[in-house]
């Protein structure tokens, strides 16, 4: 699947997998070398945790990597009123104002307003227009939304 990103977001991906592979990695490789120092592997609590953390660490830099490979990066369109990825967005909804960003997977901060692209949430915004009322279906029934503006990203 494409992962729509924005240059800003595709950047952050990458520096991302950088410091796991320049950082995260070593310590983890120094650990592995510091455990086996310890004798007996078959028994050896450090050695397997540190094993199983490197396992998780190459797994994430894969999923990383290919989230790079297959991005479609979408310029931020300046002056626009149409929901974007990237875009941050001015809603009503339940008669409250919020702001809510849409952002590729990695970027998801609900607390701060960050929600993901691929959301409900995210799906039902996108490529809507300043003014539009969409209908969020939602298991404690429906929910309407205005668009009250527009903002992209930098």
């Amino acid at each position: 699947m494409s992962e729509y990103l924005t240059p800003k977001g595709l950047q952050e991906i990458k520096d991302k997998v950088e410091k796991l592979k320049s950082v995260k990695r070593p310590e983890i490789a120094e650990r592995i070398n510091a455990a086996k120092e310890l004798g007996d592997l078959s028994e050896n609590a450090e050695y397997v945790s540190a094993k199983e953390e490197q396992g998780m660490l190459e797994a994430e830099i894969r999923r990383l990597e290919n989230m790079i490979k297959s991005a479609v990066v979408v310029k931020p369109i300046q002056n626009s009123d149409i929901v974007t990825p990237g875009a941050c967005v001015t809603i009503e909804m339940n008669k409250e104002k919020r702001i809510l960003c849409i952002v590729n997977p990695e970027g998801i901060y609900p607390s701060t307003g960050k929600i993901s692209i691929h959301s409900p949430f995210g799906e039902a915004l996108l490529n809507r227009k300043v003014g539009e009322t969409v209908t969020l279906k939602t298991p404690s029934g429906d929910k309407k939304i205005k668009i009250l503006g527009v903002k992209q990203e930098e």
